[in-house]
Parts: structure tokens; C-alpha cells; sequence
């Protein structure tokens, strides 16, 4: 497994992206983003990399005109 710096629970994948964890359950199920899981466990980790590219995709998205969404 990655380094435990690189790697989020949903909880705090949540609150980095500022959505409920509910959103997050939806948005990996919709292919949105890419969940893994702990193999021991089974809870759902989010890579910080990619946290920070969906962060990217929102803030753009809220900067466009509403014609252009």
C-alpha cells in the first residue's frame, strides 16, 4: 500500500473536496472518481492526487459562465 500521506478515508476525501460523503459514495460508482480499497477492511481510499485533480475540475467548473457548463 502507498504511503498513509497519499491515501484518504472517505471522511476526509469529503471534507478536502467540500461534499458529503454520500456524494463521494455516488460520484466513485459513477466512474467519477477512482475509489480503492483496503484489502483488509474494505474501506473506501481515495489517492490525494487524485482528490486534488477533482478539486481542479470543480473550481474550474464553478468559474465558467452558465452557458459554457
Amino acid at each position: 500500500m502507498e504511503r498513509s500521506g497519499q491515501l484518504m478515508r472517505i471522511k476526509e476525501a469529503a471534507e478536502f473536496l467540500g461534499v458529503s460523503q454520500n456524494t463521494l459514495r455516488n460520484w466513485g460508482r459513477a466512474g467519477k472518481i477512482v475509489e480503492h480499497r483496503d484489502p483488509t477492511n474494505g474501506y473506501r481510499l481515495y489517492r490525494r492526487g487524485d482528490l486534488e485533480a477533482m478539486l481542479r475540475e470543480i473550481e474550474a467548473s464553478a468559474s465558467r459562465p452558465e452557458g459554457e457548463r
